[in-house]
C-alpha cells in the first residue's frame, strides 16, 4: 500500500467514525455502505412525472396523477415526452431515457415519480448515465416494470430508491398517509398486514403464511419477480449476499413463475439471501392441461429448504393498499407475524 492509499483509507475511516459521533448511526451506516439518499419533501417542492416503461393510455390518467400530487401540496413537472408512443412503450427509447435524465439533472425537482409500469424499463438500463445518477440522488418511485431501474440504481450507485405506487395508482388514504410518513416526515416504517376486524372471529382478508418462522436483520431489496429473474446474469443484478429478499407479480400462469423460481435458484440468488417476503401474485393461476403447481407449493419446493425467515401474504405488489417500500436500507423481518421494521432512515 503507497502513502496515497492509506492516507485516503485514514481519511475514510476518520469520515465514518465523524459521523457516527454527530450525525447517528444513519449517516455511519450509509457512509460506510455509499448509500445515496434523496431529501424530505415539503409542501411546495416540485414532482417530476416520467413514463420510462409503458405508454399512458389516455390524457386523464395524467390529470389524475397530477391531481394526487396537487393534493400534498406540489408542483408538477411533466416529462417532455410523457404522452409519447412508440408501439406498446411510452416512446422510442432515446425519448423515455431524455426524460429520465432530465428529471434528474433538474434541480427545481425533489422527487421522480412514475406514472405507470408495463414493460421497457429495461431496455434503458445500459444507456443511462449512473454518473448523473450518483451527482443528483433523488427520490424515485414505482413499481412493477420500474424495478428494472429501482434495482439498477442501488447496484451501480447505492440509491435509495421506492417500491410502492405509481402516478395511475388508486391513491387511497391508506397509501396517502403512507406517502406523507415515508417523505415528509422521514418515519422509519413498520408494515403489518390489516388486522381482521371487530365483526370476525379470526381472519379472512389478507392472511400472511410462515414459511419458515424466525426474526432476521439485513438490508432489503428486491420487486417484481420477472424483472427480477429477467436482471440475471447482468450487471444490473444487486449482490443479494445477506439480504433481505422481497417479490410480487401479477397475471402469470404457474409454469412461468415455477420458471423464474428455478431462475433465482440456478443463478444463486436464493442460497444468499437471509430473509424472504412474498407478496401478492395477482391474477397469477394453473397453466392448464394436466394440473399446475400452487405458489403454496413453489415457495415449499424453493423457499423452504433455505432454512431463512419467510413468509407469503404481504401487501406489497399490483394492489391498491400496498406497502411504500425503501430499498437498500437495514430492516428486521418477523416471519411469524408477517412484520417489517425498517431500522434505517431512508432520506436526509
Amino acid at each position: 500500500m503507497d502513502k496515497r492509499d492509506f492516507l485516503k483509507r485514514v481519511a475514510i475511516g476518520t469520515g465514518a467514525m465523524f459521523f457516527s459521533k454527530f450525525a447517528g448511526a444513519d449517516a455511519y451506516i450509509s457512509t460506510a455502505r455509499s448509500l445515496l439518499k434523496g431529501r424530505v419533501l415539503k409542501a411546495g417542492d416540485t414532482i417530476g412525472l416520467i413514463a420510462p416503461a409503458g405508454a399512458v393510455e389516455d390524457e386523464e390518467s395524467i390529470t389524475m396523477a397530477k391531481e394526487v400530487f396537487t393534493y400534498f401540496g406540489f408542483s408538477v413537472k411533466e416529462g417532455k415526452n410523457i404522452r409519447a408512443r412508440y408501439g406498446n412503450l411510452a416512446g422510442t427509447d432515446e425519448q423515455r431515457l431524455e426524460d429520465l435524465h432530465r428529471m434528474f439533472a433538474d434541480e427545481s425537482v425533489q422527487a421522480i415519480v412514475c406514472i405507470r409500469g408495463g414493460n421497457g424499463a429495461s431496455r434503458l438500463l445500459s444507456r443511462i448515465d449512473y454518473d448523473l445518477i450518483a451527482r443528483n440522488p433523488k427520490i424515485l418511485l414505482g413499481y412493477s416494470d420500474v424495478t428494472a431501474l429501482l434495482l439498477a440504481f442501488y447496484t451501480k450507485v447505492g440509491l435509495v430508491s421506492f417500491h410502492g405506487v405509481v402516478g395511475i395508482s388508486t391513491w387511497s388514504n391508506y397509501v396517502a398517509q403512507l406517502f406523507k410518513d415515508q417523505f415528509f416526515d422521514n418515519k422509519l416504517a413498520c408494515f403489518e398486514n390489516p388486522k381482521k376486524s371487530d365483526t370476525q372471529i379470526i381472519q379472512y382478508k389478507d392472511r400472511i403464511q410462515t414459511i419458515t418462522p424466525g426474526i432476521v436483520e439485513g438490508t432489503i431489496i428486491g420487486g417484481n419477480l420477472t424483472l427480477l429473474a429477467g436482471l440475471c446474469g447482468t450487471p444490473y443484478l444487486p449482490d443479494f449476499t445477506d439480504k433481505i429478499l422481497f417479490v410480487e407479480e401479477i397475471d402469470e400462469k404457474s409454469d412461468r413463475l415455477d420458471r423464474m423460481f428455478c431462475q433465482l435458484m440456478n443463478a444463486g440468488v436464493l442460497s444468499k439471501i437471509k430473509g424472504f417476503i412474498f407478496g401478492k401474485c395477482t391474477n397469477c393461476g394453473p397453466s392448464g392441461g394436466y394440473g399446475a403447481l400452487t405458489v403454496e407449493q413453489m415457495l415449499n419446493d424453493y423457499i423452504k429448504p433455505l432454512g431463512i425467515p419467510a413468509y407469503s401474504g404481504a401487501m406489497i405488489g399490483h394492489i391498491s393498499d400496498q406497502f411504500l417500500m425503501p430499498i437498500g436500507v437495514l430492516a428486521r423481518v418477523d416471519a411469524s407475524v408477517g412484520k417489517i421494521e425498517y431500522l434505517e432512515k431512508s432520506l436526509l
